[in-house]
């Protein structure tokens, strides 16, 4: 038998360190690219952010304060009517992010190219959200709006997001350019995609489906050789209408190669089908 050494957990004062350490790391990052990338160049790219620079615009009212006026009403809105503990974590993030605007406010732009702008300012907030939300927090805003609309308004949550976010760059599009709200546009869909980025990471893992005549002979070796866990699914032939087994099994991209080389050693004749797992909880993987 193979000894498995388990990772012990860690401890929950250590745990809320670290969170609290990334929600105000990840304000921080966030803080920086709004000041360096995206309000120097007018770009509204959604969120409270998004409001701040087209309000700074008009009237050069501090982004700073309208983040901080915004956010915490928004806040005990949201305690008040969804009736959820947010708890402290995204207290301290509704916040520290204004405090950290304020605090680098006074920064250069970083590029005067629009584009570059839009970009690297949509990379910098999706970094800084991210690592945020890996902290189990929020820094509040429109999200907590759209969880509001959301309760009373029989539309998916995303859809309340997008619809938030929509109207702002809509509203950036006439108090600035067309152009200005395609840049926002640009910087808002860069920082979905480095958040997805950011929580997931590189660590895509692969759901394997393993249909095969073998099923002892290959369990026992993904087992032993590969040490991973394997479930064991009951199926229907939709052909044959006879019953079979079919192994599960959830394997790093490394190991992927590895067991479709034993499968087809063991059933030439078997049938696997790969799909990806962005999201692994459990012992071998994430445990939390």
């Amino acid at each position: 038998m193979i000894a498995k050494y388990r990772r012990q957990p860690i401890p929950p004062l250590l745990t809320n360190i670290i969170d609290y350490s990334l929600v105000i790391i990840g304000s921080f990052f966030v803080a920086i690219a709004f000041n360096v990338f995206l309000l120097p160049h007018d770009i509204a790219s959604g969120g409270v952010m998004g409001i701040s620079t087209i309000l700074y615009a008009l009237f050069e009212w501090q982004p700073s304060i309208v983040q901080g006026a915004l956010n915490i009403p928004l806040f005990i809105a949201g305690v008040i009517i969804l009736g959820k503990n947010f708890g402290l974590k995204s207290l301290l993030g509704t916040f520290i992010l204004p405090f950290f605007v304020e605090l680098t406010s006074g920064l250069q732009t970083a590029t005067p190219d629009p584009l570059l702008g839009a970009i690297f300012g949509g990379m910098g907030v999706g970094i800084g959200l991210g690592i945020v939300f890996r902290g189990k927090a929020s820094t509040g805003g429109i999200d907590l709006a759209a969880q509001i609309l959301h309760k009373y308004i029989p539309l998916p949550l995303g859809i309340c997001v997008a619809l938030f976010d929509g109207l702002i760059v809509l509203t950036a599009t006439f108090v600035f350019s067309v152009e200005q709200g395609l840049y926002a546009l640009i910087a808002l869909f860069i920082t979905s995609r480095t958040i997805d980025f950011v929580q997931v990471g590189l660590n895509t893992s692969k759901n394997v489906l393993i249909i095969t005549n073998q099923v002892t002979q290959i369990r026992q070796v993904l087992l032993a050789d590969v040490d991973r866990g394997v479930t064991v699914l009951r199926g229907t032939g939709g052909y044959t209408d006879e019953e079979r087994q079919i192994l599960m099994c959830v394997v790093s991209q490394r190991e992927f190669s590895k067991v479709t080389k034993i499968v087809k050693t063991i059933d030439p004749k078997a049938f696997v089908v790969a799909m990806n797992a962005t999201e692994v909880l459990g012992e071998g993987f994430k445990t939390s």
